[in-house]
């Protein structure tokens, strides 16, 4: 059997690891805090290098952008969290972030994401910085200009 190393291209933040866990299960390019690493598809995705879900923003953060990697995280209050966004700008990061009201549960969770996958698929390959926010009906990106 021929397997090949995966490409990871999103990670999913501590903030809905069930739902990083569920969606990595069926994905070899799909990380999360934790992730043990798999093989999925004849692709052997490595462990993630952020080992625990208790690892700080400004840790992770610039690992995940340096890597270039899409975080995908749950917070619909993220034009109020200026340390984030100070953050995703200062390293160039990629965000797509989840409305909570639409994202509560696992099942939401999917629901966007799957609503909204080939618009967050695309936003994988985009240069950062930037952020996005998700619902199942709409995205909305957050303009530079609310730099803190």
């Amino acid at each position: 059997m021929n397997i090949r190393p995966a490409q990871i291209r999103f990670y999913i933040d501590a903030d809905i690891l069930g739902f990083g866990q569920l969606i990595a299960s069926l994905r070899n390019d799909i990380t999360y805090p934790g992730d043990p690493g798999a093989e999925i598809h004849k692709r052997e995705r490595p462990p993630c290098p952020i080992t625990s879900a208790d690892v700080l923003d400004t840790e992770w953060i610039p690992e995940v952008a340096r890597r270039g990697w899409l975080i995908v995280t749950r917070d619909s209050k993220i034009i109020e969290n200026r340390r984030e966004i100070t953050a995703v700008r200062e390293y160039d990061a990629k965000m797509a972030a989840l409305n909570r009201a639409d994202a509560s549960t696992k099942w939401g969770q999917l629901e966007v994401f799957m609503t909204q996958w080939r618009r967050i698929d695309a936003l994988a390959s985009q240069p950062g910085p930037f952020i996005w926010r998700v619902s199942r009906t709409v995205m909305t990106q957050i303009p530079p200009e609310l730099d803190p």
